[in-house]
């Protein structure tokens, strides 16, 4: 199923459009992921088959890279600090804020990612499956 999807950042000062196939969608718990977005967990949406396109805003863009991390990086406005759409070339294709998207995202979270990082006062009250860290 190939999808396209707008976002932009808190300000509307970056905008971006995404067009792939949604492959995952996850809450991940990992300390870095809460650390990042200030509470229990991220929610991302993994595209395969992407492309990304940045039609408003590209040169406020601004990368923070967590130097020991494989994968694990922030893009975000400059001007706001909200979190947008990156590619990421170890997985081949764009993870995506759940909470910068416009538009509805057209599948549900999948799992709970991480789960044995997560802090106690987070979030334990839903049915989807977790996983001590990325599943198979």
């Amino acid at each position: 199923m190939s999808v396209m999807l707008k976002g932009s950042c808190l300000c509307g000062a970056v905008k971006y459009e995404v067009s792939g196939d949604p492959q995952r969608f996850y809450h991940c718990h990992c300390s870095r992921c809460r650390k990042s977005s200030g509470t229990g967990h991220a929610t991302n949406l993994f595209i395969a088959n992407a492309d990304l396109l940045f039609t408003d805003g590209k040169s406020l863009l601004k990368q923070f890279k967590v130097p020991e991390a494989k994968r694990f990086t922030r893009q975000f406005c400059s001007h706001c600090g909200s979190q947008v759409a990156r590619y990421v070339p170890e997985i081949d294709g764009v993870v995506i804020p759940a909470g910068s998207l416009d538009d509805e995202i057209p599948i549900k979270p999948q799992a709970r990612i991480f789960w044995d990082s997560r802090a106690d006062w987070s979030c334990d009250g839903d049915t989807l499956p977790r996983h001590a860290e990325y599943p198979d």
